[in-house]
Order: C-alpha cells, then sequence, then structure tokens
C-alpha cells in the first residue's frame, strides 16, 4: 500500500509515517515510480508505535520495545530488558512530575503574594 493509504488507515500523517521509517522503526520498499510501498501488516506496526507514544515514551524506547509490543493496547511480551526500560521510564516520569510539581509551587506562591489586598 502507498503511504497515503497507510496514513488513511491509522490517522498518522505521511510525515510522520516517513519519519518512523527514517528512524528504522517501519520499512518500505520502493515501487518502480519510487513511491514507497507497504505492507499490510505495517498498519498493526504504525498503530503499536503510536500506542506507546501515546504513553510518553521517547522514540528510543520505542524502538527498544516495538519487538516486544504484542498489540496496540500496549500489551507486551516480558523482553529480557523490558522491564528495566519500563523502570527506567518511570524514573524519568516521576522526577518530571516532581519538577513540574516544584514549578507549580513557586507559582502558586507567586500569585499568592501578589494578590490584591
Amino acid at each position: 500500500m502507498l503511504i497515503g493509504e497507510l496514513s488513511a488507515l491509522t490517522g498518522v500523517s505521511a510525515r510522520s509515517l516517513r519519519y518512523y521509517e527514517q528512524e528504522g522503526l517501519l520499512t518500505s520498499a520502493r515501487d518502480g515510480n519510487g513511491y514507497r510501498a507497504f505492507a499490510e501488516g505495517d498498519v498493526e506496526t504504525v498503530l503499536r508505535i503510536r500506542s506507546l507514544l501515546n504513553v510518553g515514551l521517547p522514540l528510543r524506547t520505542v524502538r527498544q520495545m516495538l519487538p516486544c509490543v504484542i498489540d496496540a493496547s500496549p500489551r507486551l511480551d516480558p523482553c529480557s530488558e523490558l522491564r528495566q526500560t519500563l523502570h527506567t521510564e518511570l524514573e524519568r516520569l516521576d522526577a518530571a512530575a516532581a519538577e513540574i510539581s516544584r514549578c507549580r509551587d513557586l507559582i502558586t506562591g507567586i500569585l499568592d503574594r501578589s494578590a490584591p489586598a
């Protein structure tokens, strides 16, 4: 199928699909006219990629996890390094959440001190 068809079936832009291909997450063959030709199974692959990105995982982690993803829910097969990778991502997200909370508290304090008397 052509990139436009894959885009329509998955709701993912052609630009994103080209990026996934550039990053090694998707592969395509080239037709005689140079157009990208994707396999039917790439629909599921794209849905799996999107499900992992939608939970906030960076692309490098998605690349590592993709072979372990069973479906787009995402449901995973516990690959050897997968659990540690997910624990590392949780630590990263916890640190980011703590920083956001700290910044929120600072802004709240500024607003409290700046309230009209």
